[in-house]
């Protein structure tokens, strides 16, 4: 089994609703995204997936949130635009598209700041 694992950043708003504290106000953050996917076997170039096209796909979805207030977007102006929902949402993103390609999820993880992360794994 192969791991290969890319990083993206963005910067977004939110507010946690039903929270109690300081992240139920608009706040920001610099979030750090890492995805991680497995496979059994390379390709003829001797690679699971070019890092490009991962951090490509990644960004086509991140590209959505960025510099926005997530409590805006779908399905954040519903659920809790938080680090876990988060974390699923962009895996669930990745998903199909990785299966095409004969890869499994295996873990996202967004960090809200350099010691706060969440981690979704299918």
């Amino acid at each position: 089994m192969f791991e290969v694992s890319v990083e993206y950043s963005f910067a977004a708003g939110h507010a946690l609703r039903n929270y109690k504290g300081k992240c139920e106000n608009v706040h920001g953050h610099n979030y750090r995204v890492q995805v991680t996917v497995a496979g059994e076997a390379l390709n003829g170039a001797g690679l699971l997936v070019d890092f490009a096209d991962l951090k490509a796909g990644l960004r086509g979805l991140v590209d959505r949130l960025d510099h926005r207030f997530l409590n805006e977007i779908e399905p954040f102006d519903q659920i809790n635009p938080s680090a876990e929902n988060l974390a699923k949402y962009l895996g669930d993103g990745l998903r199909d598209r990785l299966q095409d390609q004969g890869l499994r999820l295996q873990a996202v993880t967004v960090w809200e700041t350099d010691t706060a992360s969440a981690t979704y794994r299918p």
